[in-house]
């Protein structure tokens, strides 16, 4: 047996139906869904203060395999948006949620030290750890933590192990600090932030890693009071808001498009 997420997945990319995006009039056009990767933007959206129209794309409902959607993103993820101002005022998509922070940080001069610094580079460093390490692993623990209904132990095991050691990577980070790179709060500490959250609000796994997964009690005190820093931000309150109502696209996901697999 399988979860909910494996009639979802198929082994091919691109458009399902044929379906445009609603479109709003503000400068960036945002799609995506109060998940961690869209929170993490959607943070960066409300701190930096930029005008933006918001669409939520249901994945269960596979808003993300509609035409629109997949010509802003051609890998079918949220999140993704496009920038009517991009470069040369020329409308450019902007999709991988760790991008998507960067540019829009590159694009203000906002939560992002000056660039050819080392404080840059540091802030980078962390941003692609998480990009690399934090979202992948801890996804891939909730996964069978909590989705799958076939519970594996080694699984669980396997992944439960990588999220203990990022969280301790994270905790010795901050020993002294109140964001990752110390006082300034960055585009780094956006994108971590919502997956440490995740292992409560969604998993249901905090008790589980913190003191039970391989009969060691942590409690991770450096991690929890950067979290609770974050946390406590306005804009982080407004964008929690964001992308959590339904569908943009409704229950007509347009015409569907002819797929042929071919058979292995």
């Amino acid at each position: 047996t399988t979860s909910v997420w494996a009639g979802i997945n198929r082994p091919s990319s691109g458009a399902r139906t044929e379906k445009e995006l609603p479109s709003g009039t503000k400068p960036i056009q945002f799609y995506s869904l109060a998940t961690p990767n869209g929170l993490k933007v959607a943070v960066a959206l409300e701190e930096m203060g930029l005008e933006y129209d918001a669409h939520t794309i249901s994945i269960l409902q596979g808003d993300q395999f509609t035409s629109g959607f997949t010509k802003i993103n051609p890998n079918g993820k949220i999140p993704a948006m496009i920038d009517r101002n991009g470069p040369n005022n020329q409308p450019v998509r902007v999709f991988e949620s760790g991008h998507m922070l960067l540019y829009l940080a590159n694009k203000t001069g906002k939560f992002i030290p000056k660039p050819n610094t080392a404080e840059y580079v540091e802030c980078l460093n962390w941003l692609f750890f998480q990009h690399g390490s934090q979202g992948p692993l801890f996804g891939q623990f909730g996964h069978f933590y909590k989705y799958a209904t076939d519970k594996i132990p080694y699984a669980i095991d396997r992944y439960a192990m990588e999220v203990k050691r990022l969280l301790d990577v994270l905790d010795k980070q901050l020993q002294g600090k109140q964001y990752l790179l110390g006082d300034d709060y960055t585009i780094a500490d956006m994108a971590m932030f919502p997956w440490v959250r995740v292992l409560d609000t969604v998993h249901n796994a905090k008790h589980f890693l913190y003191h039970e997964a391989f009969g060691l009690d942590n409690s991770y005190s450096n991690v929890e009071a950067w979290f609770e820093r974050c946390m406590a931000r306005p804009a982080v309150t407004r964008a929690l808001q964001v992308c959590t109502g339904d569908s943009c696209i409704g229950p007509d996901k347009g015409k569907p498009v002819q797929v042929i697999y071919s058979k292995m």
